[in-house]
């Protein structure tokens, strides 16, 4: 009579090797490579062998695919967007990093480590959690750092003004970026203090506007004192002539009569908008006084009663 547990392992084996006939069985049929390898090393030794190699295959693919298709890709967009190439290579690092990722996530599923994944992810998801709060204000600088590349409110070189300070640009990174004050001071600013607030630029375009309000005596001729500006305006060489200068009367102040001057600078600097602007004022100045056009400093008018007189002093009687 047969053992009981010599006939649990038929019956376990049978479960496992199909039977093709009364009598005979076959070996299970596993992956031809594993199979392979089986005929050299141990079953358990195969399969992982196996899934080694489907794992390295796998990431294989995913790395040509990197290099071969998506880097190309987001080269192109970045040079419609007309990004600088320091910002590029950053960016293609953070979409290879992403690939990779993505990369390793499907080669652990095909070489079934499906629950070591999800363990993985886990972790991960909480890592992620963790580093989050605690890098938060980093993240929040790392992104405010994309959008001044991929929106571009200016650029290495470009003066920039926001809150009480301004200064020009010397190098953007994705966390901060350096300005250089005019008086030679380096400020190293967060990228997110540039991007929650307002930030002017005034070079962004090829021509600046330049206004200046010059005030005249109330007994003045203004229209005399607007044809003496525009004339000082059309002779200095700096001063566009198109779009054209052109004088406003914007102010009637209490000692003054203001005139607001407008004109136009082209390939704009903060030097050249200081001194175009420093000249064009003297000139105006030296043109009136040449023209006897009085720029009043602030006046008051006194007027008061007689003395009043003093009360008697009292005296014992």
């Amino acid at each position: 009579m047969a053992c009981p547990v010599a006939m649990a392992a038929v019956g376990a084996d049978a479960l496992f090797e199909p039977t093709i006939a009364a009598g005979q069985t076959v070996p299970l049929q596993i992956d031809p490579v594993q199979n392979v390898l089986a005929e050299y090393v141990s079953e358990d030794l195969a399969g992982t062998l196996t899934s080694a190699g489907v794992f390295l295959v796998v990431l294989v693919v995913f790395y040509v695919l990197d290099k071969a298709f998506f880097s190309p890709l987001i080269d192109r967009v970045f040079e419609r967007r007309q990004l600088d190439a320091h910002a590029r290579n950053p960016l293609n690092k953070i979409v290879s990093i992403v690939v990779l990722f993505v990369g390793l996530s499907v080669a652990f599923g095909f070489a079934g480590y499906g629950n070591f994944l999800q363990s993985l992810a886990t972790i991960a998801a909480a890592a992620t959690l963790a580093i989050g709060f605690a890098l938060q204000d980093v993240i929040r600088n790392f992104v405010s750092g994309i959008f001044i590349f991929t929106d571009k409110p200016f650029k290495i070189g470009d003066w920039i003004v926001w809150g009480d300070n301004d200064g020009v640009v010397e190098d953007i990174s994705f966390r901060v970026t350096r300005v250089r004050t005019f008086d030679n001071e380096l400020l190293t600013v967060p990228n997110s203090d540039l991007t929650d607030g307002v930030i002017k630029n005034p070079v962004a375009k090829d021509t600046l506007r330049l206004k200046f309000v010059f005030g005249i005596d109330y007994e003045d001729d203004i229209d005399h004192a607007t044809e003496l500006i525009l004339e000082e305006a059309a002779d200095h060489p700096d001063i566009l002539e198109e779009p054209a200068p052109s004088v406003r009367l914007t102010e009637l102040a209490d000692s003054a009569v203001g005139l607001q001057a407008r004109v136009w600078i082209a390939n704009p600097s903060r030097s050249d908008f200081i001194r175009t602007r420093a000249e064009f004022a003297t000139s105006v100045k030296k043109r009136f006084d040449a023209e006897d056009i009085t720029i009043p400093f602030p006046q008051r008018t006194v007027s008061g009663r007689g003395a009043r007189e003093q009360p008697a002093s009292l005296t014992e009687e």
